[in-house]
Order: structure tokens, then sequence, then C-alpha cells
């Protein structure tokens, strides 16, 4: 399963500068897989300290982490959702992800010139969030045009709860609410689904700073996304993009030492890439041998026999049972064999609901 964030930003944000620095990860000192795509995709590994000690736990031939996918998406102006700027491809691209990221500068540098002249993060968040509610809003208005008469006239009680529910999602858009402020259960969830509407998205709001205002607690612009974004109980990274990207030509070791010296206790690519891991409800269970140790991700609520399938369709096909301990019982005996003889290895059948840091063996017959 994977995680697809998109960064998003007016023009001269930092927007760049972050995405460089997560194509530039230094792969071969972490000994993680990475990828880009093509110039605007990057994918890099999703920190877990429990996929170390695992590695060392094991001395497998290969230790495969779970990964995350950024889109680069295309600086988005004012009227994008009219076509301005590159705003049809914006649109596009930021249909197709998972979640929102969003980068808003916090800082003053007369060098760096800002589209609308000087720097107010409120202003720059609600320029975005406007351009994507309107584009949701046609689609939504489309929608009504094309089935409202017809539902009316046929009385069809799919489409009448269809209507209903588009009413009530066009009522929040007319109001500049966008969807991820709503309550919607899973039968509403599954109606929206096809639209693939931007506004539902998840989203994460980057503050980037300058590296001197990094632990400034007291810095009014980030203060000012903090709250904006705790009224729609969304999540905030504090990020200076130029630390990152000198962090991505570091080895480990001198990462480390970087962030010491600065005070940093986590780098906030790897703070942003937990925080959406989380946000988006998903969680990794493990597999283990001398051959490999490798991560998954699945969501939460997912069954052992869906888990399965991530590996291969053919294991879900065939399920016969699973055979699971969790990460915690496995670092406190050391030892797979005292895991089993001190009873914590145990069999569960297809609707075991599988645990964050669950380590399976599944067995299945084709």
């Amino acid at each position: 399963m994977s995680l697809t964030a998109g960064i998003v930003g007016l023009p001269n944000v930092g927007k760049s500068t972050l995405f460089n620095a997560i194509t530039k990860k230094n792969i071969l000192a972490a000994n993680y897989p990475f990828a880009t795509i093509d110039p605007n995709v990057g994918i890099v590994s999703v920190p877990d300290k429990r996929v170390e000690v695992l590695e060392n736990m094991y001395k497998p031939k290969r230790t495969i982490p779970t990964t995350y996918e950024f889109t680069d998406i295309a600086g988005l102006v004012k009227g994008a959702s009219k076509g301005e700027g590159l705003g049809n491809k914006f649109l596009s691209h930021i249909r197709g992800v998972d979640a929102i990221v969003e980068v808003v500068r916090c800082f003053e540098d007369n060098n760096i010139i800002h589209v609308d002249g000087n720097v107010d993060p409120i202003r720059d968040i609600e320029v975005i969030n406007i351009e994507l509610i309107l584009s949701d809003l046609e689609i939504i208005e489309n929608r009504l045009n094309r089935i409202g008469k017809k539902a009316m006239m046929t009385k069809d009680k799919k489409e009448l709860k269809e209507i209903e529910l588009l009413q009530k999602v066009k009522d929040s858009l007319e109001k500049n609410i966008p969807l991820r402020r709503l309550s919607f259960d899973a039968e509403e969830r599954k109606i929206l689904s096809p639209y693939n509407l931007i506004t539902i998205k998840p989203i994460i709001y980057v503050a980037n700073v300058e590296e001197k205002e990094i632990n400034n607690e007291n810095n009014q612009y980030i203060k000012q996304v903090v709250d904006y974004a705790n009224k729609e109980q969304s999540e905030t990274v504090i990020i200076c993009a130029k630390i990152e990207s000198e962090l991505a030509d570091l080895s480990e070791e001198e990462k480390e030492i970087f962030l010491q010296e600065l005070n940093i206790k986590e780098s906030g690519l790897d703070q942003l890439i937990r925080k959406t891991y989380s946000l988006l409800g998903l969680a990794t269970f493990f597999t283990v041998g001398t051959d490999e140790v490798r991560a998954w991700t699945f969501k939460l609520g997912m069954k052992a026999k869906e888990c399965a399938g991530i590996i291969h369709s053919d294991f879900e096909k065939g399920f016969i049972k699973a055979e699971v301990m969790s990460y915690d019982d496995l670092v406190k005996y050391q030892d797979e064999l005292k895991v089993r003889d001190n009873g914590k290895v145990r069999i569960e059948g297809k609707d075991y609901l599988v645990q964050d840091g669950d380590i399976c063996h599944f067995r299945f017959n084709i």
C-alpha cells in the first residue's frame, strides 16, 4: 500500500527547496531504497527505528522499509480553478494524492519576492483553499445539474440520497468550508468517492521558516499557521527547507551531529512523514527472517486476510492462518523461540484485526 502526498504552495514559499531535499536524500548512507520516478515525484522511506532493531536482530540479506511518495505539484496562483497559470495541471495532479502538504512561507527575505508583495501566511493559505473549494464546487454543481431533475421525476431512492448529500456538500463549499471539516459516515464517503474531491483530503500545513527561527516559539507567523490549523483539527510541521536540503547531503552520523548542534530532536522531513502516516490512519506490520526484514503499510482496521493480500494476492486468495507476535514481545525476549516458549505467538484467523507492530507469518495454500 503506497502513501502519496502532494506538496502544494504559492510561488516562492520554499516548496521546491523542500522537494529537492526529498529527492536528494542520501540513499547509500541510509541503506534505504529510493527512487525518483520522474522530475516531480520522489520516494523516501518512512522513518521507523523498529526496522533497524529487526535488521540487527536477524542480519538479513536485505532490509526493506515501507515507503512514502511525494509529488511536487505545479505552483498555484489565484484563478487556478478557472485555468489561470498552471491551474488545470495543478488540480488534476492534486486529485491523485492521499494527503495534501501545504507549504506556507513564514520567513522574510528581500531577495525572494513574494507573489503578493508581502508575507502573510493566512492570506496564502486561504488563496489555495479557496481555489480548491471552487474546483470541488464546480464538480458538485455539474453533477446536481445532470441528475437533479431526473431524480425528482423518477423518485429513485439511491439518486435522491445522493442529491441530498451533494446539496449538503454544496452548502458547505459555498460557505468556504473545506469538506475535511465535515463528518461523513461510511456510506456517504462511498457515494462521494468517485468524485475524488480535493477538500475532503486531509491536510498538513508546513510552516517554512528561516534557520534562526526553527526553535522560536514566539514567531508570529508560526503562531498564525498553528492557530489556523488547530481550528480545523489539522497538523502543523515547522520546517526550515534550507536545513532539510543541507541534511539530505549528510550521512546518518553527520545528520545526527548537525541536528544536535541546532538543538533539533528530529528533522522536519521525518516529522512530516510520520505525521502524515498517522493522519491517514496507516500503520506498519513486519515480516522477518534471515533472507529479508520488511515493513508493510496497512490501514488500521484491516483484517489478517487483507494484509496478507498486501504482500501478494495469492496470500489472500489461499489464506489459511497467520502466526502473529508483537514487536515488543520479540524485543523483550530477543529470540523467536523464547517468544513461543512464553506463549506469546498467536494463531489468528482471517478476521483478526492486524495491529501496528505485529510481526506476521502468513500461511496459505493455492
